[in-house]
C-alpha cells in the first residue's frame, strides 16, 4: 500500500443524456439579459449605456433649453430687425444644429464602445512557460498562476499588457478596464459622466464631433445675442446696460455660453492634440508620450486618418442573441478542486440514480456535499498518518467505508470512480 501512486482523477464529464436533459431545460436569456457588467439596456438590448445613463438627461437638458429661451425670446427681434426670411434662417439654423449635436450625443452614448467580451475561464499559461516565472509559480506545488503583464510587440516596441482578473483576459494594447462599466473597452480614453458612458474605439469619433459641434453651436448662440444686444442699443440709442435690462434673455445666454464655450472649446482643443499624436486621454495622463516615444504615433496626416476617415469596427458583442445559463458544468474544467462560480449555484442538473433508472434534479449545493461526502472517503485512505485499523466496532467500521450505490453512481457520473476502486482494493487487503 506504501507504493501505491495515486493521481489526480480526470476532469468531470457529464453522460449524453444528462447533458440533452440540460441543454433542452435549461433557460434561454439574451446576452444583454445576463450582462456581468455594470451597462444599462433599452428596447430590447439595442440600445446600450452606462450606469449613469440619468446623466444623460441632464447633458440634454444643458443643451436644449438655452436654444428653446433662443428660439422664444431672442430669436423675434432679430426677425423683425433682418430682410429677406434672414432672420428665419437664422433660427433655422440654430435648432438644425441643435438635433444634429443631439443626434451625435445619442450616437456615442447609445452603443458598444468597444466592449472586449470577458472569458468564462482564465486562460491557459503558455505551454513553453514563455510567459511565466518562478515568482508565479503556484505555491505548494500546485499549478503556476497567470503573470500580471504579458510583452506584446506593437510597431516594433514592446509593450506590456495587464490581466484583467474580472473579464479573465490580457487586455489587448490599448485597453483598459472601466471601474464604472466594469468591462474591458479598447482604445479606452475614458469614461464620460456628461454623456453616461465609455468613450472607446467604436464612439470616440462621434464624442470628439459632439464636444466640438456643441463649441459650434455655443459660439453660434453666443454671436447672434450679441447681435440682438447691438440692435436694441441702437434702435434705443441707450448702452449696453440698458440692452441687458431690455433682453435679460440675451444677457443670461451670453453669460451661458461664454462659459459653456470654455468648458467644450478646451475639450475640443485638447482632444484634437490627442487626435494628433495619437493618444487617448488615459495615456496621456498615465504615460506621458510627450518625454517618449509613442508607439502608436503614425504622423499627423495618419493619426487624423484612422480617427475620422477608417471604418468603425464591427461590435464584438451581440447582445440579442440568446445564450443559456451556464448549468452543463459544475466546476472548472482545470480541476475538481476549484471553487464553484456562484452562478452554478443556481442551477441544477439531472443525474441517474441506481435502481430502476429513476431520474432526480441534484443542485449544485446538493452536489457540492455529495462530492465531499465521497472525497473524504477517498482521502482517509490516502492520508499516511491513518493506521490500518482502528477502535471502531466490525459493523461501525463497515459503515464507514461503504458507499451507498447512489454515490457509486455519482462518482461514475462525475469522473470519480478511480478513487472508489482505490478505496475497494485497499479494503480488502485490511
Amino acid at each position: 500500500m506504501e507504493g501505491k501512486i495515486y493521481t489526480t482523477p480526470p476532469p468531470p464529464q457529464l453522460s449524453d443524456s444528462n447533458r440533452r436533459i440540460i441543454e433542452t431545460t435549461a433557460p434561454s436569456k439574451r446576452v444583454y439579459q445576463a450582462w456581468k457588467g455594470s451597462n444599462r439596456f433599452f428596447l430590447g438590448g439595442r440600445l446600450i449605456f452606462g450606469p449613469d445613463v440619468r446623466s444623460l438627461m441632464v447633458t440634454v437638458g444643458l443643451i436644449v433649453i438655452p436654444v428653446i429661451f433662443f428660439a422664444a425670446f431672442v430669436s423675434q427681434r432679430l426677425v423683425d430687425e433682418f430682410q429677406h426670411h434672414l432672420g428665419n434662417f437664422i433660427v433655422s439654423v440654430a435648432v438644425v444644429f441643435t438635433i444634429y449635436v443631439l443626434l451625435l450625443l445619442f450616437l456615442t452614448s447609445g452603443r458598444d464602445p468597444g466592449i472586449v467580451p470577458r472569458n468564462a475561464y482564465p486562460p491557459e499559461p503558455d505551454e513553453d512557460g514563455s510567459n511565466l516565472s518562478s515568482d508565479w509559480a503556484g505555491s505548494q506545488g500546485g499549478p503556476p498562476s497567470l503573470p500580471p503583464t504579458k510583452d506584446v510587440l506593437v510597431n516594433g516596441v514592446v509593450v506590456k499588457v495587464k490581466y484583467c482578473h474580472t473579464c479573465m483576459l490580457y487586455r489587448p494594447p490599448r485597453c483598459s478596464h472601466c471601474s464604472i462599466c466594469n468591462n474591458c473597452v479598447e482604445r479606452f480614453d475614458h469614461h464620460c459622466p456628461w454623456v453616461g458612458q465609455c468613450i472607446g474605439k467604436r464612439n470616440y469619433r462621434f464624442f470628439f464631433m459632439f464636444v466640438s459641434s456643441t463649441t459650434l453651436l455655443c459660439l453660434y448662440v453666443f454671436s447672434f445675442c450679441w447681435v440682438n444686444l447691438r440692435k436694441i442699443m441702437q434702435a434705443y440709442d441707450c448702452n449696453i446696460w440698458r440692452a441687458f435690462l431690455k433682453s435679460p434673455v440675451s444677457g443670461i445666454l451670453i453669460i451661458y455660453t461664454f462659459i459653456a464655450a470654455w468648458f467644450v472649446g478646451g475639450l475640443t482643443a485638447f482632444h484634437l492634440y490627442l487626435i494628433c499624436t495619437n493618444q487617448t486621454t488615459y495615456e496621456n495622463f498615465r504615460y506621458r508620450y510627450d518625454g517618449k516615444m509613442n508607439p502608436y504615433n503614425r504622423g499627423c496626416i495618419q493619426n487624423i486618418k484612422e480617427i475620422f476617415f477608417s471604418k468603425v469596427p464591427i461590435s464584438k458583442n451581440k447582445f440579442r442573441a440568446k445564450v443559456k445559463e451556464d448549468s452543463t458544468t459544475f466546476t472548472s474544467s482545470r480541476s475538481m478542486g476549484r471553487t464553484m462560480s456562484p452562478d452554478l449555484a443556481k442551477t441544477s442538473v439531472d443525474i441517474e440514480m441506481g435502481g430502476g433508472g429513476k431520474r432526480q434534479a441534484v443542485n449544485a449545493e446538493e452536489f457540492e456535499e455529495i462530492q465531499s461526502q465521497i472525497e473524504s472517503v477517498i482521502g482517509s485512505e490516502r492520508c499516511p498518518t491513518e493506521p490500518a485499523h482502528t477502535s471502531w466496532g466490525g459493523s461501525a467500521h463497515k459503515g464507514n467505508w461503504e458507499i451507498s450505490p447512489d454515490l457509486q453512481m455519482l462518482a461514475a457520473e462525475f469522473g470519480m470512480e478511480t478513487g472508489i476502486k482505490e478505496r475497494e482494493k485497499i479494503q480488502g487487503t485490511l
